[in-house]
């Protein structure tokens, strides 16, 4: 069995689960304590998602609408029940596995990776046609089967939280898909895994794998909140995956993709950890339909470490980055940190960076499209650095136009970004919230 075709299997929570009529468990009707997580809401001011009506999630639902969860299955049908459209609240306990079957419960019949590599290997298909035939629709079939086992569609109204400080999920995608009112908080989620990887020898000069599944999707959605919780490869980062046809065999998406629409999202105090492409804000130039004077999002007191880029890249929104501290470890693979896209307007503001030996504040920006951007008050190293003039200094053929063309007003705090290497390292994540 080659290492990629089975995924790891979590040890069993020893929670118990609370009964309940069905598969779900309901939590005793007991009233909330002053600092119970599953019932705070986003403080009024607090980023792009306190717009308007602000966002509660499932803070006001009633007892017969609160799960506590142990198992991946129980947390999908927490998901799915129906509570007539009133808030809920699903509390998750321990580590929820996603593919605790392997990547084998998904493969069709037929399915066989080694048919698949020996079928489409350069020398025999070349790199200017698509792959097609049996064995890659036994992938797409097999492919087709795990989405839906490690998709997870989250309602509108709702609140999920990790209970203490171990809760996670890992192989799952949270799918917050055209609701309102959503808040994500203490989860360590690993990123899913994709069993079934697509070659496409057209995709660059030598082709590439490409893969499915981010840990968590906010698409065409409104008032999200992401709050406190660590994205990771975890166990799995790119460099312990294998190559084939010289190429890496890549299998994993992105950490978090904010696209088609979406709407007012604040992520606060997350971990953002050894990841290539890891957040995307906007995902195509022909989106406009749907994202124009959409996307406004607000990222604050994030820590990005070890990501290669993408943190985030933006197209068309109105982004409000300020407070995060990223950290670029040496020798790790790095492209940049800020990706300014089609249409975007970034305000980054009073943001930290460390740097390694060798690699230059100037790459901390990278102009993807003609757009302005904002970005004043970072700090690199502990000393200020105007990020756009060393970007256009060294990069003369990419120069960036300074100023987004809007003041953020929707802050509860603004820290001095000196201090942002220990603040920020010592609270964001899973685990931090008390």
């Amino acid at each position: 069995m080659r290492p990629h075709r089975s995924a790891p299997v979590i040890a069993g929570c020893t929670a118990l689960v609370l009964a309940l009529t069905g598969t779900v468990t309901a939590h005793a009707a007991t009233a909330p304590a002053p600092r119970d997580l599953a019932r705070q809401t986003l403080p009024a001011g607090d980023g792009w998602a306190s717009e308007g009506p602000g966002t509660k999630g499932g803070a006001a639902a009633a007892p017969e609408h609160v799960y506590t969860v142990t198992t991946w299955s129980r947390f999908k049908a927490a998901l799915a029940a129906d509570t007539g459209g009133a808030p809920r609240i699903i509390r998750v306990v321990g580590t929820l596995n996603a593919t605790e079957g392997g990547c084998a419960s998904f493969e069709a019949d037929g399915y066989d990776f080694d048919r698949y590599l020996a079928a489409y290997d350069p020398a025999v298909w070349g790199r200017d046609t698509p792959v097609s035939g049996p064995q890659e629709d036994l992938r797409a079939a097999s492919a087709e089967k795990q989405a839906a086992s490690v998709k997870a569609a989250v309602p509108a109204r709702t609140t999920i939280v990790g209970v203490g400080d171990d809760a996670g999920i890992t192989g799952g995608s949270l799918q917050i898909r055209h609701v309102d009112d959503v808040i994500v908080r203490n989860l360590t989620l690993e990123s899913p895994l994709d069993c079934f990887p697509q070659w496409d020898p057209t995709d660059g000069a030598t082709g590439a794998w490409n893969s499915e599944y981010d840990a968590m999707v906010v698409y065409g959605s409104t008032h999200v909140w992401i709050d406190h919780n660590t994205f990771t490869d975890g166990r799995y980062p790119d460099s312990s995956l294998p190559h084939y046809y010289g190429e890496l065999y890549q299998q994993h998406d992105g950490e978090l993709d904010i696209v088609r629409g979406a709407d007012h999202v604040t992520a606060s105090w997350n971990v953002f950890a050894d990841h290539d492409k890891t957040l995307m804000i906007g995902n195509s130039d022909g989106a406009a339909a749907t994202d124009a004077g959409k996307l406004k999002v607000t990222l604050h007191h994030n820590l990005f470490s070890g990501v290669v880029e993408r943190a985030p890249r933006v197209r068309f929104g109105q982004v409000d980055a300020y407070n995060n501290h990223h950290v670029v470890r040496k020798g790790q693979p790095y492209a940049y940190a800020f990706g300014i896209g089609h249409a975007s307007r970034l305000h980054a503001e009073k943001n930290s960076f460390s740097l390694p030996a060798g690699v230059s504040a100037g790459r901390i920006l990278k102009k993807w499209k003609e757009a302005p951007v904002t970005a004043v008050g970072n700090h690199v190293n502990g000393r200020p650095v105007d990020l756009i003039a060393v970007h256009n200094a060294e990069t003369p053929g990419e120069v960036l136009t300074p100023g987004a063309g809007w003041t953020p007003t929707l802050r509860t705090r603004v820290d001095d970004p000196r201090a942002l290497p220990g603040l920020v390292t010592a609270r964001a994540g899973a685990g931090r919230l008390r």
